[in-house]
């Protein structure tokens, strides 16, 4: 069975004392966090409904259960990213996009049950397919505390989504879109260095001060290792 801030404030003393220290300022959200708080709220908008009309019309029984696991578990996370908008001072959007509004309306518009499962699967397979490794780059790249925390749930939700459609036997993998890979080419970077400088202003994280550290320390480790290989040689 599919399982389903307080600001705080502080008096100024009237004898000299050690400063309090000033609470953290909020990150600037980029444009990669404000993408992920509007993705996962259209989702929400449009997946919620799609749903509830497969727990309706579903020709499989497992589609039937999916589409209410999937309807219920965005129910949670659309109040939770609601919820770390309103922390963050963001409006979010209070409608689907056209396109996620015309897939609702191409599965109301299903000729039959079993065909109103295939564009179900179909759909939602290919929109979580999309989102998911937006979702993954901001889980590792974000500076912001509240994003990150968004971001760590809906990882958990959509990656626990994909397998459920997929369980159906009814994704077409041959239509998927193709995969978008991140724009970084390691094999053919030039050097370790310039893979991690690229993804450090991407704002994954990668520092290059640390490549340099764990480059001089292989360097080391590898000379060692062939004075102790080589010296019983030179000594024969």
């Amino acid at each position: 069975m599919w399982i389903a801030m307080a600001v705080g404030g502080f008096a100024a003393l009237a004898v000299p004392a050690v400063a309090a220290a000033a609470p953290p300022i909020p990150t600037q959200l980029s444009n990669a966090d404000l993408t992920l708080l509007n993705g996962v709220r259209t989702a929400g908008l449009w997946e919620m409904p799609a749903g509830q009309m497969a727990a309706e019309r579903g020709a499989h029984a497992s589609v039937r259960q999916i589409g209410a696991m999937i309807a219920q578990q965005h129910v949670k996370l659309d109040q939770d990213v609601a919820d770390a908008a309103n922390q963050l001072g963001v409006t979010l959007p209070t409608q689907p996009t056209d396109q996620q509004t015309g897939w609702l309306n191409e599965m109301r518009g299903a000729s039959s049950n079993q065909e109103f499962d295939q564009i179900f699967i179909t759909r939602l397979r290919a929109a979580h397919g999309k989102i998911f490794p937006i979702i993954a780059a901001v889980r590792a790249g974000t500076r912001n505390e509240i994003v990150r925390k968004v971001a760590q749930e809906a990882n958990t939700v959509v990656e626990g989504h994909l397998t459920m459609l997929e369980s159906t036997g009814l994704v077409r993998y041959g239509e998927l879109p193709p995969i978008a890979l991140p724009e970084v080419d390691i094999a053919n970077s030039g050097s370790l260095l310039q893979t991690a400088q690229g993804r450090a202003e991407a704002g994954s994280g990668f520092s290059p001060t640390v490549v340099w550290v764990v480059l001089a320390a292989a360097i080391v480790t590898a000379a060692a290792n062939s004075y102790r290989v080589f010296r019983p040689k030179l000594a024969r």
